[in-house]
């Protein structure tokens, strides 16, 4: 069973592991100078865990990257000590970094896709790196392999062994990539983003393995992240970077109750959940300034709401209170802010339930892809990713899809737009069936009909600059008045999604990933459609930047009366704002209604699974080790293959006889709430028919 371990208190620190005093980093462009890291100084024990907090574009990863001295080309360490045990690691030659490099400091980077080579099977990743930092090599070598892929949950570990990332799933890549790092036994794991774009329950299993592997083994670790609930989980101490340098520092428990900063506050008032629905979340404003400028005073001044004539032209220096320390002028008189006010439980704002007729109906989609094998390629099984799909999208409303990765959900949305074909099924728009339909039959439901793609940079021309990507789509559809009118609308668009007008002509490979992500966001919205399909439009978002993004998405529905399919796994993010949610699980739909319903009373044992998996911020006292899930950590069973009678039998905890034979009829509940589930519900439930 996966248990939630959360760190408590702080080891025994004589020495800090990791010094790190004013370091600078420095890249030169043609433009001039940026300095990503600029004066940064902290340091990590053995045995803790200091988590960097902050937006994209902050500093963190550099950091991380100057630690390790992978720096990209143009870029260099002006100044600054990085010591690992005393040692001074930017004074060693590289052939002795190379050692330390992988060995005494190991790294987990963000994207494991990326990071792990394709051509390459796992064990040769990983003895590779036993080679060099611990030389074994043969049998030895790979005994210590297939050690290191138990020691991160892989099951089956010596016949994975063979098998290439792309053999893979998500969770299971990043699995990989910690046994890689740690391989040379590091003394500091720097684990930048690790969790980031994994669904709860794999985020939920990554996190306990690197609690449990760090206890294990004594080490200190450097955690990169922007989620505030990862953080209140896993850190002892906390760090707040803004524009290159630290703000506040301070102990985790501190630090939640009453952080300090101007900045650190806004993070948390962005947080969205399901008091809030119905309000704007209270994101800072704009994003965070070039960093190739020299700044006169406060880099936050410009999107602080308390900032005063001293923050423009005076640095503001450290000030300490208690146990934490902050970088701002409001605190010199040492006064100490109030604790952040707990949040309202109640169930916030509610639309009308008055029921409308649906602009767009799906009725038991089913997308089957035939396996085929043999010379002749003959069809030997089919791969049920969705199998009996109905969904209604209504305007002016937000239908949330959760669930797992490979559940089928955006093959849904896919299937919706037609990018690939329906095997079974009505894709009803105004009425009209659109499954098989003509090319030219689907333009008018594809000019009303935009989708958000998951991966923001394979769908972005790499030769097109943004401002030209946003435009082609109001071009190609005729949407505005003439080319005037449409550039005016592409400023308006980038200053909404936290971008600025004068980044229009840059080239997508010159944003960050989560910059991506809004400017294909800014694409969809353009053509001014009526429904759009989100396919994980904020898995790679941090929380300021996520909130300008669901503001701006529930003021447009608002104005324009959109319809929302939100594919996600942020269970925050659909309890703000989905009106309905519907859990998926292995290509059908477990549990459906109204998103107040179903994330507070959950019937289905996955709901609940998943809700329990999500790292919270308002739960930062010890919670004991082993305390369970609901549900087997299991990877999702094959849906070339799905278990007989219920599809989650056998990572359920209730299951019984009968979920192994026959798969459950729904069962209606209170209001339009139903579940598919044999387990025992309230008296309240009624069968209704399939």
């Amino acid at each position: 069973m996966i248990g939630f371990t959360r760190v408590t208190g702080l080891p025994d620190a004589s020495r800090p592991l990791l010094e790190v005093k004013g370091l600078r980093v420095e890249i030169a462009l043609a433009s001039g100078v940026l300095r990503p890291v600029d004066g940064v100084s902290f340091d990590v024990a053995a045995g803790e865990t200091l988590a960097l907090l902050g937006e994209s574009g902050c500093g963190k990863s550099m950091t991380a990257l100057a630690l390790n001295r992978l720096l990209p080309d143009a870029a260099s360490i002006e100044s600054g000590e990085v010591r690992l045990a005393g040692e001074d690691v930017l004074r060693l030659p590289e052939s002795r970094m190379r050692g330390v490099r992988g060995g005494r400091i190991g790294m987990v980077f963000q994207e494991p896709s990326t990071s792990l080579n394709p051509v390459m099977t796992v064990a040769a990743q990983i003895t590779e790196a036993l080679a060099l930092h611990r030389g074994l090599r043969g049998a030895a070598a790979r005994a210590e392999a297939e050690a290191l892929l138990q020691a991160v949950g892989i099951p089956d570990a010596a016949r994975r062994l063979d098998d290439y990332p792309f053999q893979f799933s998500g969770g299971m890549k990043q699995r990989v990539m910690i046994a890689i790092a740690l391989a040379g036994r590091p003394e500091l794991l720097i684990a930048d983003e690790p969790t980031t774009a994994l669904d709860v329950t794999i985020q939920a299993q990554v996190l306990d393995l690197l609690v449990r592997l760090q206890r294990e083994r004594g080490m200190a670790m450097l955690l990169i992240t922007h989620d505030l609930g990862v953080v209140a989980r896993m850190a002892h101490r906390v760090g707040v970077m803004y524009a290159g340098e630290l703000v506040e520092t301070g102990p985790r428990q501190a630090f939640f109750q009453t952080p300090l900063h101007p900045y650190a506050r806004k993070l948390f008032a962005a947080l969205p959940d399901g008091s809030q629905r119905g309000s704007p979340l209270d994101a800072p404003p704009g994003s965070v300034p070039t960093l190739d400028q020299v700044f006169a005073g406060c880099r936050f001044a410009d999107r602080c709401p308390q900032a005063f004539d001293r923050c423009d032209d005076e640095v503001p220096p450290w000030h300490q209170l208690g146990a934490q320390a902050v970088r701002c002028h409001l605190y010199e008189t040492v006064s100490i802010p109030r604790p952040l006010a707990q949040r309202m439980t109640g169930s916030g704002f509610v639309r009308s339930g008055r029921q409308m007729t649906p602009l767009l109906e799906v009725r038991d989609l089913a997308v089957h892809f035939p396996v085929r094998k043999g010379l002749l390629r003959r069809t030997v099984g089919e791969v049920r990713a969705v199998d009996g799909v109905s969904l209604a999208l209504v305007l002016g409303r937000t239908l949330a899809l959760v669930g797992e990765s490979g559940c089928g959900k955006t093959t849904v949305g896919k299937a919706i737009l037609q990018l690939i074909a329906p095997t079974a099924g009505e894709i009803l728009f105004e009425g009209e069936n659109q499954a098989g339909a003509s090319q030219d039959a689907l333009l008018a439901m594809r000019r009303a009909v935009q989708m958000v793609f998951q991966d923001p940079f394979a769908s972005l021309n790499p030769r097109l600059r943004i401002g030209e990507i946003i435009e082609e789509g109001m071009h190609s559809l005729g949407v505005g008045e003439g080319p005037a009118e449409r550039r005016r609308t592409v400023d308006g668009l980038l200053e909404r999604i936290g971008l600025s007008s004068a980044m229009r002509w840059r080239y997508p490979h010159e944003f960050s990933g989560g910059q991506r992500q809004r400017i294909a966001i800014a694409r969809a919205l353009a053509v001014s459609p009526r429904v759009i399909v989100c396919d994980e439009p904020t898995s790679a978002l941090d929380v300021s930047v996520q909130a300008q993004l669901l503001n701006l998405m529930r003021e447009l529905q608002a104005e324009r009366g959109l319809a929302y399919l939100f594919i996600t796994h942020n269970l925050a993010v659909v309890d703000y704002l989905a009106d309905e949610v519907a859990v998926m699980y292995l290509g059908r739909i477990v549990e459906q209604g109204p998103v107040t319903s179903v994330l507070k009373a959950p019937a289905h044992p996955y709901t609940r699974a998943l809700l329990e998996a999500v790292p919270r911020v308002d739960a930062i006292e010890e919670i004991a080790v082993g305390a369970a899930l609901a549900m087997s950590p299991a990877e999702l069973p094959s849906p070339l293959t799905p278990p007989t009678g219920c599809h989650f039998h056998p990572r359920c905890a209730k299951a019984t006889d009968i979920c192994r034979v026959s798969y459950p009829a729904a069962q209606g509940m209170v209001g339009g709430h139903w579940v598919r589930c044999h387990w025992p519900l309230t008296n309240a439930v009624k069968r209704v028919s399939d």
